[in-house]
């Protein structure tokens, strides 16, 4: 019953031609971040450029997103450089390369962050050894992150006392104390991080001496600046693990309809902006970004049109 479901709806999604898709599933992110209300702003944007379609948002996570295009459980949804390359790879968490998976545009930078409370004595990765951490659900990249920056330092999940949930649930366990430490990976500011800060003292973990471990892990890895001012009472710049978010979709996708879609983006820049500040002035050639995931055919036509030349699969 499921095959046939799924066939169902994988005929009906790809006997519409060119522009006509009847409907695109598009994977955001976790409750509490910034992919759910981008992907509202997506699904207005799309559903106007390409009359006749409709775009269904569900929840979703870096690595699960890329997961469900491969697995055909979904058309689009938004990925994290890092976990895209490995899922093209086949390393783990991915069990085996994957071949559907095509880039369309990246979007801004993504900080991986570490919060802990001000007063905690809580200084470097290290000192967490042994006390009770929140990050995401498995499946979601930030979760992975977590697990690699741990490692980089010598440790694992049971060198702690690890919950995975969703980002409010893990502001509430910080806010009551059930947890000393909240990773996630995300634009800057945060929302949670707001909320959080705004009930009680915390700061951001530095960072920078955890990079070389983990570019051994991934390549992608950089470091990037949480400049000072970003929360409140944080008075200083914080170097925390950084890569990139973009948009990723099926391989099969047709041409035109992928074309549409990053046309439409790159054309709403200040609606995206007004949910994230980080795309504010976003470029066509940064969308361009060589991440080291092949383009589809219909975005490279656009930045075609651009003048920029990129690698499609």
């Amino acid at each position: 019953m499921l095959k046939t479901m799924l066939l169902a709806a994988a005929t009906t999604f790809f006997a519409a031609t060119g522009a006509q898709a009847a409907e695109i599933r598009l994977m955001t992110g976790p409750q509490g971040g910034v992919w759910v209300p981008l992907g509202g702003q997506l699904k207005d944007m799309w559903e106007k450029a390409i009359p006749g379609t409709s775009v269904q948002s569900l929840p979703g996570a870096g690595i699960a997103n890329v997961r469900g295009i491969e697995e055909g459980k979904t058309e689009v949804g938004f990925g994290n450089s890092i976990s895209t390359v490995d899922a093209l790879m086949g390393n783990p968490p991915f069990t085996k390369p994957h071949k559907k998976v095509c880039n369309v545009a990246t979007l801004y930078p993504q900080y991986f962050q570490v919060l802990v409370p001000a007063d905690s004595g809580i200084e470097k990765v290290t000192d967490l050894k042994g006390k009770p951490i929140t990050t995401q659900p498995r499946g979601n990249t930030g979760e992975l992150i977590t697990q690699q920056l741990l490692k980089a330092h010598g440790m694992s999940y049971n060198d702690v006392k690890v919950s995975f949930v969703s980002y409010t649930d893990s502001v509430e366990q910080m806010k009551d104390g059930h947890a000393q430490a909240f990773s996630l990976g995300t634009a800057i500011p945060s929302g949670s991080v707001m909320d959080l800060a705004a009930a009680r003292d915390v700061k951001l973990l530095d960072l920078s001496g955890s990079l070389p471990e983990m570019k051994k892990m991934n390549p992608g890895y950089t470091l990037v600046t949480v400049p000072k001012g970003t929360y409140p009472k944080q008075d200083t710049d914080v170097k925390v693990i950084g890569y990139a978010t973009h948009i990723v979709a099926s391989c099969d996708m047709p041409e035109d309809t992928v074309y549409r879609m990053t046309k439409a983006m790159a054309e709403h820049v200040p609606s995206m902006a007004a949910t994230n500040k980080a795309m504010a002035g976003l470029t066509p050639k940064e969308m361009a970004e060589d991440i080291g995931v092949p383009f589809h055919p219909g975005a490279a036509r656009f930045y075609k049109e651009q003048g920029i030349g990129v690698k499609t699969m």
